[in-house]
């Protein structure tokens, strides 16, 4: 994945410069309540600045219904609404056109990045509308300006080829550095490139820092190579699991989907989350390893409950047993301390190691014990080995448990880190122009 970066680009005083960020950020009643994403953005756009480029930022935010389509789509709970007669389609889509553009604009963003590079960034409340085009015919030398919400236009996910003419409108040149969404081929995120309709194309430092420390860890691991995996269900990560097989040294299970693996050697898992149909699956991974001569570690002993807590951080009596001697009415629902210990121990010997998943629910405090164990792990091994933690619910727990400052990488996408450790091609980085 040898592609072009910014720092490869030279005389970009006066060029104009659409760069694909990924400012999807949590907020509550208009307030941003996490903005990481914006930081992490902060140095491919100040170089940008610095350098005289006339910028573009684009982002999406959240997933609002198509509200400027003739398609009707309408989301899980939306669905249940209407098939039990609660509402129609056409009166959830009306609502959403008077709600979702409040709820869900990119303002409040573009305020922060404005006080965070002294007022340089101004908001357009369109996005190929009078008011985007208007705004960035006004930039000057080193200037920005955040366009709304790219999802507000149904042709985003469509790749519509008109929509990503209008999108670069005069950019000369396209910037990505949004890993998040680089596992997506939309409109701002590669047919743009795809189109050819902006031919110089290259990643953010955002993305360079991905490639350089994910993938090449991926491609040329020190050894040995710990792969851990948790989450909830073995479908989710089915190509991930043989894909790191075959990279890895050691592939650590666990979460919900470790019980498959515990059904599938024939244990009772007694009302722990099954994949039943993955069965015959996780079977011949088991097969593969052993095959192989790489270890697949399993759950030893299990933290059990009666019930899935509700609300999900409520109190919990628990207790502990053997991974094989799960009782028919109780639940697994974290690791125990033998196999905390046991992952420690594999953790404690690598060189390499990346984690996608918790142990357990890390969001309750009785149930989070297996998840900070392998977090303390690798924290205690920082500066000696490799940590990469890929993105969705391992980095919550790595940052809401205190030990992002010990891991070597964060990554900033759940869903494109899964995909590259599947071994997949992500199209918002495929797109980019390789290094000459």
């Amino acid at each position: 994945m040898n592609k072009m970066s910014v720092k490869d680009l030279t005389n970009l005083k006066g060029k104009k410069v659409l760069v694909r960020c990924d400012f999807n950020v949590p907020m509550k009643d208009g307030v941003i309540t996490d903005e990481n994403r914006i930081i992490g953005a902060l140095p491919t756009i100040k170089y940008l600045l610095d350098a005289g480029a006339r910028v573009t930022l684009c982002s999406h935010m959240g997933k609002p219904h198509s509200i400027f389509s003739d398609e009707v789509k309408l989301n899980k709970k939306d669905k249940k609404k209407v098939e039990a007669g609660e509402t129609t389609a056409e009166a959830i889509i009306e609502k959403a056109k008077k709600d979702e553009p409040k709820k869900l604009t990119l303002a409040p963003v573009a305020k922060r990045l404005a006080e965070l590079t002294d007022g340089k960034v101004v908001f357009a409340t369109d996005v190929i509308g009078a008011d985007a085009k208007a705004k960035r015919d006004a930039l000057k030398d080193g200037e920005a300006v955040l366009i709304e919400n790219l999802r507000f236009h149904w042709e985003e996910e469509k790749k519509d080829e008109a929509f990503c003419k209008e999108l670069a409108y005069d950019a000369e040149i396209y910037v990505n550095d949004a890993f998040g969404t680089a596992h997506r081929s939309h409109a701002s995120t590669a047919a743009i490139v795809e189109y050819g309709i902006i031919e110089t194309a290259v990643c953010g430092f955002l993305i360079e820092k991905e490639l350089s420390v994910m993938a090449a860890t991926l491609e040329n691991p020190a050894r040995p190579f710990v792969a851990i995996l948790g989450g909830a269900k073995v479908a989710d990560k089915l190509n991930v699991i043989s894909n790191l097989l075959e990279k890895c040294d050691t592939l650590i299970i666990g979460g919900g989907m470790a019980y498959t693996f515990l059904k599938a050697k024939g244990y009772e898992i007694g009302t722990s989350l099954l994949d039943e149909e993955k069965l015959d699956y996780c079977k011949e991974m088991m097969a593969k390893a052993e095959k192989a001569g790489k270890k697949l570690l399993l759950p030893i002993d299990t933290v059990i409950t009666k019930s899935f807590p509700d609300p999900i951080d409520a109190p919990v009596d628990v207790k502990t047993v053997d991974s094989d001697k799960i009782p028919a009415d109780m639940m697994g629902m974290d690791i125990g301390e033998k196999t905390r210990n046991l992952y420690a121990d594999a953790i404690a010997s690598a060189k390499s190691v990346v984690w996608n998943g918790p142990m357990g629910v890390f969001e309750n405090p009785t149930l989070a014990k297996g998840t900070i164990a392998v977090a303390q792990a690798l924290a205690d091994v920082y500066g000696k080995c490799t940590t990469i933690i890929g993105g969705g619910d391992s980095a919550a727990a790595v940052q809401q448990l205190g030990f992002a400052d010990k891991m070597s990488h964060i990554s900033t996408g759940g869903g494109a880190s899964l995909e590259l450790f599947e071994g997949k091609v992500l199209p918002g980085i495929a797109c980019l122009n390789d290094k000459k």
